[in-house]
């Protein structure tokens, strides 16, 4: 699409709001288009954008690490490396779309720029993979060489990728729950289940991308794998364009550093003051409405008290022109700092859920290719990283019955509009994961015993069949609907107004750790454990190795996660917006 287009667009998007003074949209003199925009009638196109998106990333990545081996000729251990450090950067790098779209750009705008980006890595991707001179040579379908240039090639258009990415990820969630406002009871009650849906969504795409896509891949050629992902980008760039004139927009509220920043200064600068015991005499603004856009006032908590001296007012802050915000800070201000410092506890710990998770495009994938991958006595095959269709019919199983029926269940027990708390939410979704790595654990463990009772080292495949690994799939599934789709509402519910796409960037950025955890915990493992002749726990042909004393240990630091994680959640204090009851 042309940069013309593109401002068009973005200009007719931000033509169709009225914004109040805190950059929220206001329709309380045009309630017409109110009507007439946001809601379900936006959520649509957005949840068709992100259908088609993740088609084209699972379609793309979920057999990566099959074409790292087989294409470009790297080891078990690398291929694995390299997908799960690629895999992260595409969970970091929303960390700077997030910023852009909250301090300067606003999500529509963000979201259109980086797809461009999107499509130009799947294209190149898609070339690196067809065309003559950039794609490696290979001897045989399995047997490739990839010199520095093709390799080179392959890795710029997946970092390209990332980038895109990187600016539509953290935005597309909170754009979607956008459309619903939060001081109207009936939208804001169907704000969770756009979050369900959503992901929902998400697998749609999945699921497509690692039964079709990934067939075509290993059965037709990488070029039309890669290509038909590329095809599906495109098309969900023309679903979210699609849907410009029905979406409600947010004002970006200005850089949310920055305010951290001044912040963390004005306390440092105020460290002698003494906080005043009656709250109200800390610095606010005296409008009902808050002085950052696109954010409404907070109420003060006790936490984290020491920042509330950067709310004290001293006497020459009474005169006007002497409120710096490096010097004063409003009590706003400062509880978006708290709130910030109160999420990376509940942050950190879902660093090692996404190392679990992040086994099913590694070492899961890598386990069934040794396993039987014919469908029953036939002669068809399923490619191994197909597996993972399994955790997606998992997620589109659980998530309707946990909208339509656990929610409604538990509110009769529990009083709680959603049923469950996002933290009781995320809270089972850890330890249903604990479950899934014992179960890829014991079932390595009969592998191997297998291996070594009837000598299959040596074979490609060893006569036990792929689909025992469906129960770890489907658990994985399982816990993705709890963990991952609370964290996604926790993080935008949770986060000051204006920081939910950094907030919600953040929350993504568990998922960028874990892959980086998982990548040095291979690293850890594998000088730790080849030494003297030694295999290791990994080799480059596992049935030489022990995989499952990886996922034991896997096993073993989920379930101390999960202690942490109780611990922080009993502590946690919810955000409380001025006006609300809690």
């Amino acid at each position: 699409m042309a940069e013309d287009d593109l401002s068009t667009k973005a200009a007719v998007a931000e033509e169709n709001d009225v914004y109040t003074k805190d950059g929220t949209v206001d329709f309380r003199g045009n309630p017409a288009k109110r009507n007439a925009t946001g809601t379900w009638k936006a959520c649509p196109f957005i949840l068709g954008n992100e259908c088609c998106e993740r088609l084209a990333y699972y379609g793309m990545s979920s057999n990566l690490v099959i074409y790292f081996k087989t294409q470009l000729n790297q080891t078990s251990a690398a291929a694995a490396k390299n997908n799960s450090n690629w895999s992260g950067t595409c969970y970091l790098t929303p960390l700077l779309g997030a910023f852009l779209a909250d301090a300067y750009l606003g999500r529509y705008k963000t979201i259109a720029s980086f797809s461009i980006i999107y499509v130009i890595g799947m294209t190149l991707l898609t070339m690196s993979a067809s065309v003559p001179g950039m794609k490696p040579t290979c001897v045989s379908k399995d047997v490739c060489h990839a010199n520095g240039g093709q390799t080179a090639a392959t890795f710029i258009a997946l970092y390209l990728i990332a980038l895109g990415t990187g600016g539509i990820k953290p935005c597309v969630s909170s754009y979607g729950a956008d459309q619903f406002d939060d001081d109207d009871e009936v939208e804001k009650k169907h704000k969770g289940s756009f979050f369900n849906w959503f992901y929902f969504s998400i697998n749609v795409g999945a699921m497509i991308a690692s039964s079709v896509l990934v067939w075509i891949q290993e059965n037709v050629g990488w070029e039309w794998g890669f290509g038909v992902p590329a095809v599906a980008m495109a098309i969900a760039v023309l679903s979210f364009f699609s849907g410009t004139r029905l979406y409600r927009n947010q004002k970006p509220g200005g850089s949310p550093l920055t305010r951290i920043i001044q912040v963390i200064v004005a306390s440092i600068r105020n460290y002698k003051l003494k906080v005043p015991e009656d709250k109200s005499l800390l610095y606010e603004t005296a409008d009902a409405e808050s002085s950052i856009q696109g954010s409404r006032k907070l109420d003060h908590t006790n936490e984290f008290r020491f920042f509330d001296k950067a709310a004290v007012v001293v006497q020459g802050d009474q005169i006007k022109d002497s409120k710096s915000p490096w010097r004063l800070s409003t009590v706003t201000q400062v509880e978006e700092l708290k709130s910030i410092i109160r999420l990376l506890p509940i942050w950190a710990t879902g660093i090692i859920f996404a190392a679990v998770y992040s086994q099913m495009s590694n070492f899961f994938v890598l386990q069934g290719t040794l396993m039987d991958i014919r469908v029953g006595h036939s002669s068809f095959e399923i490619p191994a990283a197909s597996l993972s269709i399994f955790d997606t019919l998992s997620v589109i199983f659980w998530v309707p019955i946990y909208d339509r029926i656990i929610v409604p269940a538990a509110r009769k027990y529990t009083g709680h509009k959603n049923g469950l708390t996002t933290l009781q939410r995320m809270g089972i979704g850890l330890f249903i994961s604990i479950f899934s790595m014992v179960c890829a654990a014991v079932l390595e463990l009969i592998r191997l015993r297998s291996v070594r009772q009837n000598n299959y080292y040596t074979r490609d495949h060893m006569p036990m069949s792929v689909f025992w690994q469906v129960p770890q799939y489907f658990l994985i599934g399982a816990a993705e609907v709890f963990t991952f789709i609370g964290q996604l509402e926790f993080f935008y519910d949770q986060a000051p107004d204006a920081m939910r796409s950094l907030c919600s960037a953040l929350s993504l950025s568990t998922v960028a750790l874990g892959n980086y955890f998982n990548s040095i915990l291979v690293t850890i493992v594998t000088k730790t454990t080849k030494k003297n002749g030694n295999p290791g726990w990994i080799p480059n042909n596992l049935n030489y190795g022990h995989l499952d004393y990886f996922f034991w240990l896997l096993a073993v630091l989920s379930v101390l996660n999960l202690g942490v994680y109780l611990f922080i959640a009993k502590w946690y204090t919810y955000k409380k917006t001025v006006g609300t009851l809690h």
